[in-house]
């Protein structure tokens, strides 16, 4: 059952069995608020289970592009296109979330982003990055940080 993410009350349904999940449906909800303000698009999420093709698309870049296999389970995950950008999100039991944007006309911005939940620590498998932080009235502090896309998905 798909659930579109209120960013005025946050929510952790469909989160409740992350250790950080309150910061987890902070940073949805982050998320959620931006594509709304940003393209007027509603932010909705899928259980795991009935959004695999998202998670498959993402995981095959991480480890296409870098080697990288997320340890942790997928709780939910989203795909969607605004203007000529595909994006989707996958977020974690851990409370990493990890978007892909993929421009589609040639010579676009495309980029795999990792933010890290308020109170998580940061997976081994993505231990040699650099994190950002961030501050979010929603999410409290948010770590991020991305890479290029090189090849074509």
């Amino acid at each position: 059952m798909s659930y579109a993410v209120d960013f005025g009350t946050v929510s952790t349904v469909g989160l409740e069995s992350s250790p950080v999940a309150t910061a987890l449906a902070g940073l949805r909800a982050n998320e959620a608020r931006y594509f709304k303000n940003k393209y007027d698009h509603t932010f909705t999420v899928e259980p795991a289970s009935d959004a695999t093709s998202a998670i498959d698309w993402v995981s095959r870049i991480l480890e296409k592009e870098r080697g990288i296999v997320i340890s942790a389970r997928p709780l939910e995950a989203t795909a969607f296109q605004v203007e000529n950008i595909r994006m989707a999100y996958v977020f974690y039991e851990d409370g990493l979330s990890i978007n892909v944007m993929y421009t589609i006309d040639d010579g676009g911005k495309r980029a795999v982003g990792f933010k890290l939940s308020d109170g998580m620590d940061v997976p081994e498998e993505l231990g040699s990055f650099k994190f950002a932080r961030q501050k979010s009235k929603l999410a409290g502090t948010i770590r991020g940080s991305y890479f290029v896309i090189k090849n074509e998905y």
